[in-house]
């Protein structure tokens, strides 16, 4: 998947969500300024950064270099670890909190990553994770115009999590406790059609490697159709997202 991207990059295609996001994902999930919280496929760090402004605690762990690296330089105190869900190198019980912000549908094996995240998380803590919805989510638009021309396409909205329920199937196959499920929202303004497109031509996600795959005379019949979608001038996306919290 298209991640070793410089964090510059990735902030322009998903900071932009992902930076709001956080706030509203870090109070589904009970996050308060005596949280210990592992921040797991942090990114370039949306989700650490605002933890931090809670008074709360930060462990990360991404295994993308190029954004290990960038958390590390953004927050020289926080301990920011390059690896996967599926591998937690932490002891048993040792956060308060163990949180996954848009990562559980790139997870190789969902369940063990969730299962991992509970693992680390003391006895009464909280695992939460959230996902885009597949049709509501930050990166709809984008699919919606390339099903248009390519009806067949596979969006992700197949990917794990991306539809109502199944962050809880899986939250209980990890043995969780007490499961909730609630959909977060956030709204996000785009000054023009080309800075909403310009960043999904930089291969990033499944969304940027479909780009990625167009020849150039596809690529422009893909913006064309997204812009007499989008229109020209300042819109507003809504962004939807599945959030799930579980007791250890």
């Amino acid at each position: 998947m298209g991640f070793a991207v410089p964090p510059e990059a990735y902030g322009r295609f998903m900071g932009r969500y992902a930076d709001p996001l956080a706030e509203v994902f870090t109070t589904f999930a009970g996050v308060g300024a005596d949280a210990d919280v592992l921040d797991v496929g942090c990114g370039p760090g949306a989700l650490t950064a605002h933890v931090l402004t809670l008074g709360a605690a930060v462990t990360a762990i991404d295994p993308s270099p190029p954004f290990v690296d960038a958390v590390r330089e953004r927050f020289p105190d926080v301990d920011v670890r390059r690896g996967t869900a599926e591998e937690l190198a932490y002891d048993t019980g040792e956060f308060t909190h163990a949180l996954a912000q848009l990562v559980v549908h790139f997870m190789r094996d969902p369940v063990r990553g969730l299962t991992q995240m509970a693992r680390v998380t003391r006895p009464g803590g909280t695992v939460a994770a959230c996902v885009w919805d597949g049709p509501t989510g930050a990166l709809a638009p984008f699919w919606d115009a390339v099903h248009v021309l390519d009806p067949e396409a596979q969006d992700e909205a197949l990917l794990s999590g991306a539809h109502r329920g199944h962050l809880t199937e899986l939250f209980v196959t990890a043995g969780l406790q007490n499961v909730v499920e609630e959909s977060l929202t956030v709204d996000v303004v785009h000054p023009s059609f080309e800075e909403w497109w310009e960043p999904y031509t930089f291969g990033i996600g499944p969304a940027g490697e479909y780009v990625k795959s167009l020849d150039a005379t596809a690529r422009r019949e893909l913006e064309t159709v997204a812009r007499k979608r989008l229109g020209d001038g300042r819109f507003i996306v809504s962004a939807t997202a599945w959030a799930a919290r579980g007791t250890v």
